[in-house]
């Protein structure tokens, strides 16, 4: 029997183990993935903690990882559109196809949605089963793996910024995270007007910095976070607020940062219930408010590969390092630390 290398949550506890496995055979509409790389997720450091979000959420034994991208080496008997060879990402929400949203073409608020590496087993492995409605094909001329696998986490952003207009707007990013910095450089590139940021790391507001931010804030350092946004822009509030970071605080201080008339956009999930002031914060201030989660498929990916491709936005330099599997106590204690932004899993072997 054939056996394979696995980052595993062998149960519920801290921590994780990388256990040996069968290499799992594809049921008739799924393909088997030798994966190339997987990059880490904050979720993932989620369910290492074991904290109350993923007690509550995830039944262990559980392979993580959903950030991905591998070549297909089998394919299950009722699998037409994918073929061995194929070299391919994933849409980590697996939907169900048959509910009210998925039937009219919103399958990114399908209720019955399971996600890979927190619902089924995902991609720090050697390979991943996964459905074949979930496969996107990728060019690998033009996307190396390192970059493929961050299609995933890289359409969150590219989701939350369709909402938007966003040339010559002034914007806030709260939140420097993968997705947060994400959001900056893709209002960057599409001719966003005074872009600002906030986090409580160096490292990542160093990169917002790179990415094109004119000014940044540690919100440790200052005592009244939407007051230096209003400084930084002629004493007005900013035009659009991306809260990336799903802090209490941030979500506060979202309402308190937009200008009346002005935009929040909220992708960040607090632990906890948050707290608004419904009339002073939105009505009296004649807002508009949007949620985002995910990614819509498949329209974000479409969208995030025609950005990759082109070059509009490159992802590189937010890349911190790229480890082998049997790194991954090293990778996540890295993640853990504040100063690194995606770190990528290689299950298959260095990635040129």
């Amino acid at each position: 029997m054939e056996t394979m290398r696995a980052v595993r949550k062998r149960g519920s506890e801290q921590g994780l183990v990388l256990d040996e496995l069968p290499v799992p055979t594809p049921q008739p509409d799924e393909v088997l993935v030798r994966i190339e790389a997987a990059s880490i997720c904050g979720t993932d450091l989620h369910i290492r903690r074991w904290d109350q979000w993923s007690s509550e959420r995830v039944n262990p034994p559980l392979t993580l990882g959903h950030e991905l991208c591998g070549t297909v080496v089998a394919v299950g008997k009722s699998v037409h559109d994918v073929s061995e060879g194929d070299y391919v990402s994933a849409e980590s929400h697996v939907t169900c196809g048959v509910c009210f949203h998925c039937r009219t073409g919103k399958a990114h608020m399908c209720e019955r949605t399971q996600i890979l590496g927190v619902d089924r087993d995902g991609g720090f492995a050697d390979f991943a089963v996964i459905p074949a409605s979930v496969v996107w094909q990728n060019d690998r001329a033009k996307l190396p793996p390192q970059i493929a696998c961050l299609q995933e986490p890289f359409g969150n952003a590219v989701f939350a910024t369709s909402t938007q207009d966003l040339a010559g707007r002034t914007i806030a990013v709260l939140g420097c995270g993968p997705v947060g910095l994400f959001t900056i450089a893709i209002a960057r590139a599409f001719g966003a007007g005074r872009l600002l940021a906030s986090d409580h790391v160096p490292y990542r507001l160093d990169l917002a910095r790179s990415l094109g931010a004119d000014a940044v804030v540690n919100v440790g350092e200052v005592d009244d976070v939407p007051a230096w946004f209003a400084e930084q822009n002629e004493g007005v509030g900013m035009g659009v607020v991306f809260e990336m970071s799903g802090a209490l605080k941030a979500i506060e201080d979202a309402f308190g940062i937009v200008r009346h008339g002005g935009n929040v956009v909220l992708f960040g999930i607090p632990a906890r219930p948050a707290t608004i002031d419904i009339a002073e914060s939105l009505i009296f201030k004649n807002l508009t408010v949007s949620a985002v989660n995910g990614r819509e498929i498949w329209e974000t990916w479409y969208t995030t590969r025609w950005l990759l491709e082109h070059g509009v936005v490159d992802l590189a330099p937010l890349i911190t390092a790229h480890m082998p599997l049997e790194r991954y106590e090293e990778a996540f204690a890295l993640l853990e630390s504040g100063d690194a932004c995606k770190i990528v899993l290689e299950p298959n072997g260095a990635i040129s």
